[in-house]
């Protein structure tokens, strides 16, 4: 039987955010929490989404009995990994069908309406993902440890290592450097106290400056964006190929960092069509 009700989630590490639709589409509630990176923080990210499961079914003035008429997608960050499927196995919540399946992939699903296309990710953290209309291919989205190329989160940290180096006088420090040495009142070792809890939104909580110092002509911030831009560049040339295609860059620091790409990577940008949770209930819909 058909469900009544689907259910989109988007979990990022950012933010997650949700979204009702009923059979024939029409919005029902929308809701967005904390973070939903189930590599990360898995047991958080699933708390997450059931706490927004719970309230668009609220918002939607629908009873707890309709979640068992609802089929859900999540996209989640992090869940790409084997491990990390492993665990997702044992997740049943109540609902008439679950998916899962990473946040990159029903981000390039909605920015191209289910035909093929690829999709690029760079906001907190980075993954693309090419889709053929059948499968799915990805680069990338391996935490931050290793991997995020291109990302808000490897943006920060490459920040606040410049900003170190300029403190102590290893590279020339300027306005820009002393500005983000001074979010640690100037002290090297309350920022190192600071990077033992730090979570990858943490680290990219410095983007903002950095392109307004790069707006301002910083040369440190310029400098920064253009690795960033470069990286990006790696990932899209890897996941495309030499015969180009449809790219929709997506995230946070998809427009702004697009001064700084090379023409060919500019030349395979889209306007994406939808947004990740249209992509998610796109897929529910195919079920």
């Amino acid at each position: 039987m058909q469900p009544h009700y689907f259910l989109s989630i988007d979990g990022g590490g950012t933010r997650c955010r949700a979204r009702l639709t009923d059979r024939q589409n029409h919005l029902l509630a929308e809701a967005v929490g904390g973070p939903a990176n189930v590599w990360s923080q898995f047991e958080a990210a699933l708390a997450s989404v059931e706490a927004l499961t719970e309230r668009v079914m609220t918002a939607a003035g629908l009873p707890p009995a309709a979640r068992a008429q609802t089929a859900m997608v999540a996209g989640l960050a992090g869940a790409n990994v084997a491990s990390v499927k492993a665990r997702l196995a044992d997740w049943q919540p109540v609902c008439a069908s679950l998916r899962v399946v990473g946040d990159v992939d029903i981000a390039c699903l909605g920015a191209h309406q289910g035909a093929p296309g690829a999709a690029l990710i760079v906001g907190t953290g980075s993954q693309g993902v090419l889709w053929d209309g059948e499968r799915f291919s990805r680069v990338g989205g391996w935490g931050f440890a290793l991997s995020d190329h291109g990302s808000g989160a490897e943006l920060g940290r490459r920040t606040l290592r410049l900003a170190l180096l300029a403190h102590e006088g290893i590279v020339p420090e300027t306005a820009f450097t002393d500005r983000v040495m001074g979010r640690f009142d100037r002290s090297p070792e309350a920022m190192l106290l600071w990077t033992q809890r730090a979570m990858p939104a943490d680290w990219g909580s410095v983007v903002p400056e950095v392109f307004a110092a790069a707006q301002a002509g910083d040369p440190h911030a310029n400098q920064l964006i253009q690795q960033t831009a470069d990286d990006i560049a790696l990932l899209v040339r890897r996941l495309m190929g030499a015969d180009g295609g449809r790219l929709a860059l997506m995230g946070g620091l998809a427009e702004p960092v697009q001064p700084w790409l090379a023409p060919d990577i500019l030349a395979m940008l889209v306007p994406p069509l939808g947004d990740a949770l249209s992509g998610a209930g796109w897929l529910a819909r195919q079920d």
